[in-house]
């Protein structure tokens, strides 16, 4: 049995997918760019760009009933590897007792020229 999530705290998906996808105990997100859920701007910068994508990953994930704590796996795309001990400093400030599996790898482009975009997979 497959539901679809949407989270009202993340920004609205830039194309024709759901924010995630619960299917039995898994939850599996679509992936979250630092984009501001207000106005849907990106901020300037690495720095706040992934604390942005992070936090949109926390509302889909919050939505889902399940929290960063619930990651099994996460999946990070970053413009620029040469951001890449940044990031992990950042991203250790939200991944702190039990931190998920991971791949981490720079791509040509991201939507809206991002610097970054995250997803995840979590276990309820």
């Amino acid at each position: 049995m497959k539901k679809t999530i949407f989270a009202e705290k993340a920004p609205a998906a830039v194309g024709p997918y759901v924010h995630a996808v619960e299917a039995g105990n898994m939850v599996f997100t679509s992936g979250q760019l630092g984009l501001d859920p207000e106005n849907g701007t990106l901020p300037e910068g690495i720095e706040a760009q992934t604390h942005q994508a992070l936090k949109n990953l926390g509302a889909v994930l919050e939505a889902a009933g399940v929290g960063y704590e619930d990651v099994v796996r996460t999946m990070v795309f970053l413009d620029n590897m040469d951001d890449f001990a940044t990031v992990n400093a950042i991203y250790a400030e939200y991944f702190k007792d039990a931190a998920p599996a991971r791949s981490c790898v720079e791509v040509a482009r991201l939507p809206k020229g991002g610097l970054i975009e995250i997803e995840a997979i979590a276990a309820k």
